[in-house]
């Protein structure tokens, strides 16, 4: 049994067109932004699906802030409660798979002692200050919904300010090397176990990603990349995504233009959909499931 994670905030209607996709082999959770527009009806209908053991709105999630975090947290600990899940696959509500199931059952058969995630060593260089800035400073992400206007100046107007006095926020001494990496992942049930175990022994790690921005991007490779299980995780998360503004958004909305892409790519699964604008695209991916 595989589980799929999914944090999602709008667009119900496809939301509920990725949850019909999977079948029997497949158990799926899912948070939904408290600040979402998707009705009590619509989450309530999603509840009733046959393949959704869970639906939670438990976090008003800012982006940038720890909530995020909490959210894949909160589903990863309920779906491994589940014994019968032995893969899990984090997406968001803007995803879609890009092979059939049989595919998706098959690859994770074939490769069942391994985790696809990206990671890089911090400091990294493709990173805005490496990404150093993102545990080394106050980032009030938590506070503000900061991604435009006033509030994203009040944010970046408070790291800078931080820089400028050369405040640095402390690590413990047993803190271990930072890793980072794209936030979605497909993990093996032991790598999740392992997480889960961590947090355990080590009660203030996770209380140290407060205030820091994109957490769930460290987080997991953080702990995994320092784990004994590390020669087992694949650098490559298996995600089709365009890091590049297009379409009115970081990362590409997808459109047409990516579907030869698409195709020729080793993912799993691509984002970001949106409407009117990935519509056609979405057409012509499920017309080429059908036929495989």
């Amino acid at each position: 049994m595989q589980a799929i994670l999914i944090t999602a905030y709008k667009n119900y209607n496809h939301l509920e067109d990725l949850v019909n996709f999977f079948d029997d082999k497949f158990n799926i959770y899912i948070h939904i932004d408290r600040k979402s527009s998707i009705s009590k009806n619509d989450i309530q209908k999603l509840s009733s699906k046959e393949r959704v053991q869970y639906v939670s709105q438990t976090y008003k999630i800012n982006w940038g802030g720890i909530n995020h975090l909490r959210a894949i947290l909160e589903l990863a600990e309920k779906a491994i409660g589940d014994s019968a899940n032995k893969h899990f696959h984090l997406i968001t509500g803007h995803d879609y798979p890009i092979v059939s199931r049989d595919r998706l059952n098959d690859f994770m058969e074939t490769n069942r002692d391994k985790d696809f995630m990206e990671y890089f060593p911090l400091p990294y260089p493709a990173w805005p200050e490496d990404g150093m800035d993102r545990l080394s400073r106050y980032n009030i992400y938590d506070l503000i919904d900061g991604r435009t206007g006033l509030n994203e100046r009040l944010i970046k107007g408070f790291s800078k300010l931080q820089k400028k006095i050369g405040f640095k926020r402390s690590f413990s001494k047993d803190f271990p090397p930072l890793h980072g990496g794209s936030t979605y992942w497909s993990l093996k049930r032991e790598s999740l176990e392992y997480v889960f175990q961590y947090m355990e022994n080590h009660p203030r790690f996770l209380k140290r990603f407060k205030y820091s921005f994109c957490s769930e991007e460290i987080f997991f490779q953080t702990i995994l990349l320092n784990s004994p299980i590390k020669e087992n995780i694949i650098n490559n998360n298996m995600r089709f995504i365009i890091w590049e503004e297009r379409n009115g958004n970081f990362p590409a909305n997808l459109d047409c233009n990516d579907y030869n892409d698409i195709l020729k790519s080793d993912a799993l699964f691509a984002r970001k959909f949106e409407y009117p604008v990935s519509e056609d695209l979405l057409k012509k991916i499920k017309e080429n499931i059908s036929r495989s």
